[in-house]
């Protein structure tokens, strides 16, 4: 592993009195066969005091961005931009469920330092002195064998910090380990601690989850299955968990509404998953309301953005999502006529490529098949047409502009919207997009 790890950070080691390890995530991938890379996340942790490691870090050229005495904690940037995060080795106590602990003892026992942690592949250490690994709750035997192991009685471990909760999920969901059965029964034993975790936390796991595996969504759907089968999920997103049980038409569905939703989080790309996975959270909503799913996309969209509101996610983030979900069943059974799937084309056309990608995984949610989705075929054979035609599917692409439609005698407070007049004039025949023809419409009042 020296080989990999950066020459500051081996140069720090070597002039701390105490040995300097590297623990957590970074050495159980390295174990597992993955290389340290530009995203790994160096955690270091010593006995040594804060003011130890901060004295030596500053005299071998390291920025330090943050200092936390209360913790022993030290976040630290090297001249390449390398950012670290050095602990003290301790042991903690916990008020139940509460993320942050209620007391801190610092100590020189490596062990007590590994009891602390979560899971023990997590609590592997690597002492960059000595170029050697530290395993005191034989963790390494956990990351050869895949599994994911409490450092302590499951129930300890989940009952001291609900955030393990999803930990567990998204740790299982980014390397491929499966938790055993007491890691799985004291996660499912503790499942409402999840609800004392401030949203923000919660979001950042299930972001991580949900990006987990950029080329393949089958880590994230492998992650949600541990939510689902905790009864975590049920307490962070209770409109999805509701569709579980609740059957769909069986001539285009093999599943209920929450796996099939699970599911097309699995088929979509990475950049569109929380779309994927709420696509369909109004029909629960609708079937107990109204006994059936026909406006599920409508209220999905207002649920979505609720959700995504709760979370306290990123305001571009709900809106997107909310406004896929909401168009995720346009011209489902194919009658849409051509005049207006081509106005929608172009309306919607900055989340055509994600909308599209949504529809796919969709389709292939409903009997895991992964041909095209034939709204797909029939969208991309009208939008060939259309840019054969030389269709404008932006403002941008259109003939004329504002200034254009100002010389024209266009009131200021009517160019936008006689602009996006034109362009949906112009969607149904691009022969239309000349400059000259714009402005003869407008001339003979034809908007």
């Amino acid at each position: 592993m020296q080989k990999y790890i950066p020459e500051n950070l081996l140069k720090l080691a070597s002039v701390c009195q105490h040995s300097l390890y590297i623990v957590g995530g970074s050495v159980r991938d390295y174990l597992a066969g993955k290389l340290p890379g530009k995203d790994t996340d160096w955690d270091l942790c010593s006995p040594m005091p804060e003011e130890e490691l901060l004295s030596a870090a500053e005299g071998c050229g390291f920025s330090v961005s943050a200092v936390y005495r209360n913790t022993g904690t030290v976040k630290l940037a090297d001249a390449d931009g390398t950012g670290y995060e050095f602990t003290r080795f301790r042991s903690d106590k916990y008020v139940r469920g509460e993320h942050t602990p209620q007391e801190i003892f610092f100590t020189d026992d490596i062990a007590l330092d590994a009891r602390r942690r979560d899971f023990c592949a997590n609590a592997v250490y690597y002492d960059l002195k000595r170029a050697e690994f530290c395993d005191p709750l034989h963790g390494i035997d956990d990351i050869r064998r895949k599994i994911l192991r409490t450092v302590a009685p499951a129930s300890k471990v989940f009952g001291e910090d609900g955030l393990r909760l999803m930990r567990l999920a998204r740790i299982a969901a980014q390397t491929g380990f499966s938790p055993d059965e007491e890691c799985l029964a004291g996660a499912s034993a503790h499942a409402a601690l999840i609800l004392d975790i401030v949203p923000e936390r919660v979001f950042t796991e299930l972001t991580l989850l949900l990006l987990s595996g950029k080329e393949s969504g089958a880590p994230a759907y492998r992650g949600l299955c541990i939510l689902r089968d905790t009864g975590v999920l049920e307490k962070i997103l209770p409109e999805l968990a509701l569709g579980k049980g609740m059957e769909q038409r069986k001539a285009f569905h093999d599943y209920d509404v929450l796996e099939h939703s699970l599911r097309c989080a699995m088929y979509a790309p990475a950049n569109i998953r929380f779309a994927a996975l709420l696509h369909d959270v109004g029909k629960p909503f609708c079937l107990l309301r109204d006994g059936n799913y026909h406006a599920h996309a409508e209220e999905g969209a207002r649920i979505a953005r609720e959700i995504l509101t709760r979370f306290k996610a990123p305001k571009k983030l709900a809106e997107e999502t909310a406004a896929l979900v909401g168009l995720h069943m346009r011209d489902y059974d194919l009658r849409m006529r051509e005049g207006k799937l081509r106005r929608e084309l172009v309306e919607n056309y900055p989340l055509l490529g994600k909308l599209c990608a949504l529809k796919q995984a969709d389709y292939s949610a409903c009997k895991d098949d992964l041909s095209t989705a034939p709204v797909l075929i029939k969208w991309r054979d009208v939008i060939e047409k259309m840019r054969r035609e030389g269709v404008p599917f932006t403002l941008a692409e259109l003939a004329v502009d504002g200034n254009d439609l100002r010389e024209a005698g266009v009131p200021p407070q009517q160019i936008g919207a006689t602009l996006k007049n034109l362009l949906f004039r112009c969607a149904q025949d691009g022969r239309l997009n000349t400059r000259e023809k714009l402005l003869d419409s407008l001339k003979g009042g034809l908007l």
